[in-house]
């Protein structure tokens, strides 16, 4: 069974290879959407596209599982560079993906006292209202500006998931009098060590500042924040992992919300893209999960991590005139 998984996810990988060259090829120098793309902007219809995205998509979703990483992260630099969709569109949808996948987990991630609520809630209002500034300033912003922060912020998130460290268990040495007076404290239960384990957080003040330009820059771009969440929660203000990957899963259903509203609002979100690529990020989401008990995590890792940096050349170059 191990060696099938195997064989089916270089297969994947080698599709998705198959799928960037063809996109490159296809797609012209003109973002188009919509309808358009069978007219003017493609050699191909414009169902072929939503056929050709759900595939794309259901691959990235095994990735994602994978790598460790949301499919907002993968999928907006990816098909914002590689297919003929306008990028405004490309973000719009990658707020979907990223909270389709969150509503999905939040309510497990709660139930297992994993998510915090405590916690969850000053960074959710402070997170979610920059997220409506930064995707306000997002649509404002002319195309080649867009692709060209944006492939800056993903050669910066390459350098996180490659230098970053995760700590199971940070130490507080003492919690905070901000963290004391919101009561941002908690237990829950660490089935690997069999006992239940209590963690405070310290450093509150400098965490919620950051999580106003996380969540800035998840409006902005569209790829969700879980890549900023986890290292923010576990390494700056010392939440035990766990509660950090489960907590930023579940702010991810509050943030990238408020953010969608303004791309919907604005007429940015086409059923065209969101409707594949919700269907194929989920459904590869549940063959990764499968393949991840065979697969060897750090490999993995760095093919996201090498994926990641091609997209993010790519869409800045693209920006700066340079690549087509």
């Amino acid at each position: 069974m191990g060696k099938r998984l195997s064989k089916f996810f270089f297969i994947s990988l080698t599709l998705l290879a198959l799928i960037l060259i063809a996109c490159t090829v296809l797609a012209t120098t003109e973002p188009t959407t919509g309808q358009q793309v069978a007219e003017k902007g493609s050699k191909l219809p414009w169902w072929a596209w939503s056929v050709i995205l759900f595939v794309f998509t259901f691959i990235l979703g095994i990735l994602a599982v994978l790598g460790g990483v949301g499919g907002g992260v993968l999928f907006v630099p990816l098909v914002g560079g590689f297919f003929p969709f306008h990028i405004d569109f490309v973000r719009g949808a990658g707020l979907i993906v990223a909270l389709s996948g969150a509503l999905a987990a939040g309510p497990g991630l709660l139930k297992r006292n994993l998510a915090s609520l405590r916690l969850a809630i000053p960074v959710a209002l402070i997170a979610s209202s920059s997220a409506i500034i930064g995707a306000m300033i997002g649509l404002a912003l002319p195309a080649h500006i867009v692709n060209i922060l944006l492939g800056a912020t993903i050669i910066g998130i390459v350098i996180i998931m490659a230098s970053a460290k995760k700590s199971d268990f940070p130490n507080v040495p003492k919690p905070d009098k901000l963290s004391q007076t919101l009561g941002i404290m908690g237990i829950y239960r660490e089935v690997s060590l069999g006992k239940d384990i209590e963690w405070n957080i310290h450093r509150t003040v400098s965490g919620l500042v950051l999580f106003i330009v996380i969540g800035v820059m998840a409006g902005m771009f569209g790829l969700g924040a879980g890549w900023a969440n986890v290292p923010v929660l576990n390494l700056l203000m010392g939440a035990p992992l766990k509660i950090s990957v489960a907590t930023s899963k579940f702010l991810l259903s509050i943030t990238d919300t408020s953010a969608a509203w303004i791309y919907l609002n604005s007429g940015a979100v086409l059923p065209m893209i969101v409707v594949p690529s919700v269907v194929g990020i989920m459904l590869g989401s549940i063959v990764g999960v499968r393949i991840l008990a065979v697969a060897k995590p750090k490999a993995i890792k760095w093919m996201v991590i090498g994926l990641l940096l091609f997209a993010g050349v790519r869409a800045l170059l693209k920006g700066l005139g340079i690549w087509r």
